[in-house]
């Protein structure tokens, strides 16, 4: 498995608004979504193209397509939603899929509620929208369901990580036959004793959405 911590002036700046407490959901909304576009544009350094030719209008020239079939986008509902117009703008042309997961406060455990991809992901490159990589379980749930119906590799775009997370997920992915890449705007300190990322940014979900 690889991870990308991507180090960039603009990521730092806007995660650093993103953490503030003061941040209202608006903001953090607009904010969440430019950020994964700078996480999105890293996240696709290898995407499949295939060789194309055009016509400018001065002469033929030489380019890449993305190539089919097309990636799919996978928001983990429902804080991934927050994440899937900053990604979506930069793939305009991938296929989206969602998945419903929810995670046991007791157990910290992820449970599926609801899919809605394709049956047969045969060839597919799939990038999992998921904002906090914190214990793992979700996230690492995600990328075997999509494994199971068949996609080539996975790649993760989380705005935060957390230690115990990453390495949980590389101790299920390590010598898996397909590749899993993870791109986060940072790797944090630690989870605290109630599975949530320290220093983070509380609750994804409740900041973009509020409390429900």
């Amino acid at each position: 498995m690889k991870t990308l911590v991507v180090d960039h002036p603009l990521v730092a700046h806007k995660l650093t608004t993103l953490r503030d407490e003061r941040t209202d959901s608006p903001t953090f909304r607009r904010l969440a979504d430019e950020l994964v576009t700078l996480l999105a544009y890293e996240a696709t350094r290898d995407v499949r193209v295939t060789d194309a030719t055009v016509t400018t209008p001065v002469a033929p020239a030489q380019g890449v397509r993305l190539a089919r079939p097309a990636p799919l986008v996978v928001p983990i509902l429902r804080a991934g939603l927050g994440m899937l117009d900053g990604m979506t703008r930069l793939l305009p042309t991938a296929e989206v899929g969602f998945i419903g997961m929810i995670r046991d406060e007791g157990t910290l455990k992820a449970q599926t509620y609801a899919t809605r991809l394709p049956e047969d992901l045969s060839g597919r490159q799939c990038f999992v929208l998921d904002p906090m990589l914190a214990t793992g379980g979700t996230l690492a749930a995600a990328i075997q369901l999509l494994f199971d119906r068949g996609a080539e590799d996975v790649t993760a775009i989380c705005l935060l990580a957390a230690p115990e997370g990453l390495s949980y997920v590389e101790s299920l992915f390590a010598d898996h036959g397909n590749p899993v890449r993870v791109v986060t705007a940072a790797l944090d300190e630690r989870l605290n004793e109630h599975g949530y990322i320290v220093p983070g940014l509380g609750d994804a979900g409740d900041r973009l959405y509020g409390v429900v």
